[in-house]
C-alpha cells in the first residue's frame, strides 16, 4: 500500500465510491530531519507541511496520499538554507505532485509506447498525464552510456522532403542511432566522427561530401559501401544484363524446357533449335514490305465499307496517324528514299 514502509507510517485511508478515489493519510517516521544542502540533522523542528500526491490506481480506485512532513532550523552558519522541509527520496521528488512510483510508470509508458499510444494507455490504467508530460519526463532520462561505436553507418534523412535533410550516424552492430546532424555536408559529419570517435569501419553511400567529411573526420577508418547502395547497384547491373541478353535467356529457358532424346549408343541428346542466321538486306526489305501490304490490305477494305479512321486504327492495331498516311493511296507504295540522299556537306 505505502510506497516506503520504512519512512511513511500509515495514519488514515478514506475511500469515495462516488468519485472512485481512495486517499492515503501517512506521516513521515524517519529518525532526523536532515538539512538537504549540508545534510546536518536539524536540532529544532520549525513546523508541518502537508502535500497531495497521486499515486498508483487501486482497482477501479484512483489513489492519493496526504503526505504530512516535518520543516526544520538549519543551524549551520556556512550553509544556505535557514528553514527547511523533510525530503522523501524513496518517495516522491521535492515539489513534486505525483510519487515516485507513479512517475516510473509513466515514464515506462512513454519509452515502450511515445506521446499518443502512452497517453490512451494511461487513461485505460487510471494514470492520467498528457503528451507534453510523457516527452517532458522522457526528456529528463539521462541518456544510456554505450560502448564506442566501431561499425558507423552514415545515410541522409528528410527533415522535408526535396528541401531540407540531415546526416544521421547509426552504430551498425546494435542498430542505434548516435548523433543526427543539421545537414548532409562534409564538415557538420567531420564534426560527428571526432565527437564519436572509436569507428574503426564507416558504411557510407557514394556522396562525395559524405567521403571528404569522413577522411577528414575519421582517416584511419576505412571506408565501405552499404549495404543498401550495394544492392541497388547490383539490382541496376542485373536488370541492364538481363534486357542486353534477353534472346539468349529466352533460348536458354526454352533449352532447358525440352527433353533429352535418346541416342543408338544409349547417350542422351537435348536438341539444339538452329541459329537464326541474319538474312541479307534485300530480303528484309521485301519481308518488311509483305508486312505493309498485309496491314494496308485489310485497312482500305474496312474504309470501303465506310468505316473510319480512329475506328480503322483500333480495328488493326495501328495508331491513327500510320492508318490515315495508309488510306492516301489505293496501292501500298514501298519505302521512299529521302530526296536529298547524297547531298551532305560531307559528301565531298
Amino acid at each position: 500500500m505505502l510506497p516506503d514502509a520504512t519512512t511513511l507510517r500509515l495514519e488514515a485511508l478514506s475511500v469515495d465510491d462516488i468519485t472512485a478515489q481512495s486517499t492515503l493519510r501517512v506521516g513521515s517516521i524517519q529518525a532526523s530531519v536532515p538539512c538537504p544542502l549540508c545534510l546536518t540533522p536539524a536540532p529544532h523542528l520549525h513546523s508541518h507541511s502537508e502535500r497531495t500526491l497521486a499515486d498508483l490506481p487501486w482497482a477501479q480506485y484512483r489513489g492519493h496520499l496526504q503526505l504530512r512532513v516535518r520543516k526544520g532550523f538549519c543551524r549551520t552558519p556556512r550553509c544556505g538554507r535557514r528553514i527547511f522541509t523533510e525530503r522523501l527520496p524513496t518517495v516522491a521528488a521535492p515539489w513534486a505532485r505525483c510519487t515516485l512510483r507513479r512517475a516510473q510508470r509513466l515514464v515506462a509508458l512513454g519509452v515502450a509506447l511515445g506521446g499518443t499510444a502512452g497517453v490512451h494507455l494511461g487513461h485505460q490504467w487510471d494514470l492520467g498525464g498528457s503528451r507534453p508530460t510523457l516527452r517532458r519526463r522522457l526528456r529528463r532520462l539521462p541518456v544510456p552510456s554505450l560502448p564506442l561505436p566501431t561499425v558507423l553507418g552514415v545515410a541522409d534523412f528528410a527533415l522535408r522532403q526535396r528541401q531540407t535533410y540531415g546526416t544521421v550516424l547509426i552504430e551498425l552492430e546494435r542498430h542505434h542511432p548516435v548523433a543526427l546532424l543539421p545537414d548532409r555536408t562534409a564538415e557538420p559529419l567531420a564534426q560527428g566522427l571526432r565527437a564519436h570517435p572509436g569507428g574503426q569501419v564507416i558504411a557510407r553511400d557514394r556522396s562525395t561530401a559524405y567521403a571528404e567529411g569522413a577522411r577528414h573526420g575519421a582517416p584511419a577508418a576505412p571506408q565501405v559501401a552499404d549495404r543498401l547502395h550495394l544492392l541497388q547497384k547490383l539490382r541496376q547491373a542485373l536488370a541492364q544484363v538481363f534486357s542486353l541478353s534477353s534472346q539468349a535467356l529466352d533460348a536458354v529457358q526454352a533449352l532447358g524446357q525440352q527433353q533429352p532424346v535418346p541416342l543408338p549408343e544409349g547417350a542422351m541428346a537435348v536438341p539444339v533449335p538452329p541459329h537464326d542466321l541474319p538474312r541479307p538486306a534485300p530480303q528484309r526489305a521485301v519481308q518488311r514490305q509483305g508486312r505493309r501490304q498485309a496491314l494496308h490490305t485489310p485497312g482500305w477494305a474496312l474504309h470501303r465499307q465506310g468505316w473510319t479512321a480512329p475506328a480503322i486504327a483500333q480495328q488493326v492495331g495501328l495508331s491513327r496517324r500510320t492508318v490515315r498516311r495508309a488510306l492516301r493511296t489505293a496501292a501500298c507504295a514501298g519505302r521512299t528514299r529521302r530526296s536529298d540522299l547524297g547531298d551532305s556537306r560531307l559528301t565531298p
